[in-house]
C-alpha cells in the first residue's frame, strides 16, 4: 500500500543525501524514481538535486503554480513511476500537498517528501505543516547543535555570522546562512535571553 512520508529535519541534517540514496537504491533494483525540487532553488544549477558530499541528480521543477498530480499523471503516459521523491517539500503549497496525497492515494505511488520543519523565525514553513498533519508517516532526520544537543531549530545569519530576526521567509541559502541549533540555542540567538539566563549577572 503506497504512502505519503515526510522527512523533515534543520539544516545539514543530510536530507538531500538520504533522498538521493533512496533514488539510488530504486534505481539499482531496476525501479524508476521520479525526483522533484523547488525552482526558488538553483545553488546547483536548475533542476538538479545535489548534496554536500557530491552526490547529484536532475529533477523536475516545482513552483507556486505547478500541479504536481498532474505533472505525474502525464510521466506515467510515457513511461512506469515507482516512486515519486520531492527536495525543498518545505516550499510547496497547501494544494500541492493535497496533489502529493493524490498521487498516493489515486495512482497507489509512494510519495517520499524532504524538508525543513520549521523557518529562522522559528514558524512552519506551509509545505511543512500540511505535511506534518497530513502524511502517513513523519522520519525525523538528525543533526546536532554546537552545544551537542540534537538541533530542533535553524536561525538566518549575516555576512559577519550575527542572526538575522527579520526577512522573508523563503530565502535560499546554506552553510553561509543558516545554523542549525537546539531550542535553548536558538532563543538565544532570537531573543537574546531566556528565562534560564534572566536575572543571572
Amino acid at each position: 500500500m503506497a504512502k505519503l512520508y515526510f522527512n523533515y529535519s534543520t539544516m545539514n541534517a543530510g536530507k538531500s543525501t538520504t533522498l538521493l540514496q533512496s533514488s539510488f537504491n530504486y534505481q539499482e533494483r531496476g525501479m524508476h524514481p521520479l525526483l522533484f525540487t523547488a525552482a526558488l532553488d538553483d545553488r546547483f544549477g536548475k533542476g538538479k538535486i545535489a548534496s554536500r558530499i557530491g552526490l547529484e541528480a536532475e529533477a523536475l521543477l516545482f513552483g507556486d503554480d505547478t500541479d504536481v498530480l498532474e505533472i505525474v499523471r502525464k510521466e506515467l503516459e510515457n513511461r512506469s513511476i515507482d516512486c515519486v521523491m520531492v527536495d525543498e517539500a518545505q516550499f510547496l503549497s497547501r494544494d500541492q500537498v493535497y496533489q502529493l496525497s493524490e498521487i498516493t492515494d489515486m495512482l497507489h505511488i509512494p510519495v517520499l517528501a524532504y524538508g525543513l520543519r520549521t523557518d529562522f523565525q522559528g514558524n512552519l514553513f506551509e509545505g511543512s505543516k500540511y505535511l506534518l498533519a497530513w502524511a502517513d508517516e513523519l522520519r525525523e532526520l538528525k543533526t546536532i547543535c554546537h552545544c551537542g544537543k540534537k538541533a530542533t531549530m535553524v536561525i538566518r545569519v549575516d555576512d559577519a555570522g550575527n542572526p538575522v530576526r527579520a526577512g522573508a521567509q523563503k530565502e535560499i541559502g546554506g552553510n553561509d546562512r543558516y545554523v542549525a541549533l537546539c531550542r535553548l540555542h536558538f532563543k538565544e540567538a532570537t531573543y537574546g535571553s531566556t528565562s534560564l539566563n534572566k536575572g543571572k549577572g
